[in-house]
């Protein structure tokens, strides 16, 4: 079974090495070479890194606007061709050459959270659960039917980071069920979406990372899980600017205004919210590392005395 896969970041290499155990990947697609970190240096991105060390030749397109770079895939007769948090939109010129079509692997129960952030989404939003969706790749944006689907609970004190590590896992297996049947000649009926409960998911954007204290404490505690590692959540506090890596919501009533330190003690920094009250007990002043709350207020003894 030839297989050619295309993914970028981190979270499709587990499904990588998915692929290469089940059928034989024949190439790998990916973003080109970007310049990160402090020397800005082009930086190979994580599915690149796994595909040099197996082996895998790697094709990095900008695009697939050119007549070549479609026959460029053509020439690879793929069986199947896998496609996981790849950044590039594929034109149905290209979703139509393999015998099988393209199959996405999604982080989301889908028609909820299509787009480009369902993991931060679903936290940031209050779900309790989410999911891996393996669906049949058509030219909408995350519309095409599912074939396989796999749900999970999300923790009540989960973060982004932590629910993208386990989906990425959870996305490997399904991924190798579905292979596995293929391989076996088992059609997996497509499911198509239903219409109702469609929701999309944002790119995140670090303008979105200030919490706003007349919001709900319950809504400022997702965002900071949601937004942990990237891009972090942020706010004014005792006249300076730092971002919060952890907190959580309080059901208690007050009558202070928004942003206000009713209790600065062991367990974290209480903030007045415009419901309830927001306990942060992770923070970072700037140029700093992230540390706890009684370690903050000990060094800001000016304000907490």
């Amino acid at each position: 079974m030839r297989i050619v896969f295309a993914g970028t970041p981190e979270f499709a290499v587990p499904c990588l090495r998915a692929a290469a155990s089940k059928g034989e990947v024949v190439a790998v697609y990916t973003q080109p070479d970007r310049p990160a970190g402090r020397g800005r240096g082009l930086t190979p991105s994580p599915v690149k890194l796994e595909a040099v060390q197996r082996g895998i030749p790697v094709h990095q397109p900008e695009n697939f606007r050119s007549a070549e770079s479609k026959a460029v895939l053509r020439a690879l007769k793929p069986d199947v061709m896998v496609v996981v948090a790849y950044g590039l939109i594929l034109p149905q010129s290209v979703l139509d050459i393999p015998e099988h079509g393209c199959w996405n692997v999604h982080a989301s129960l889908l028609p909820r959270w299509r787009g480009a952030a369902p993991i931060q989404r679903a936290i940031e939003a209050g779900d309790t659960r989410t999911g891996v969706c393996l669906m049949q790749m058509e030219k909408g944006l995350d519309t095409g039917p599912v074939l396989l689907a796999q749900a999970l609970d999300i923790g009540p004190e989960e973060t982004g980071g932590q629910l993208h590590d386990r989906l990425s896992e959870l996305g490997a297996r399904v991924l190798s069920d579905a292979l596995g049947l293929l391989r076996a000649t088992i059609q997996l009926p497509p499911h198509p979406q239903p219409a109702e409960g469609v929701t999309y998911a944002h790119k995140l954007d670090k303008a979105e990372a200030k919490l706003d204290w007349s919001q709900p404490a319950t809504v400022l505690a997702n965002k900071v899980r949601a937004f942990n590692p990237w891009p972090v959540a942020e706010a004014q506090l005792a006249g300076e600017r730092v971002r919060v890596h952890a907190a959580r919501a309080l059901d208690e009533t007050h009558d202070a205004a928004p942003g206000s330190v009713l209790h600065a003690g062991r367990e974290g920094i209480d903030i007045a919210c415009g419901k309830g009250v927001l306990r942060l007990q992770t923070l970072q002043r700037d140029g700093g590392k992230p540390i706890s709350a009684q370690d903050y207020r000990n060094a800001r003894r000016d304000v907490f005395a």
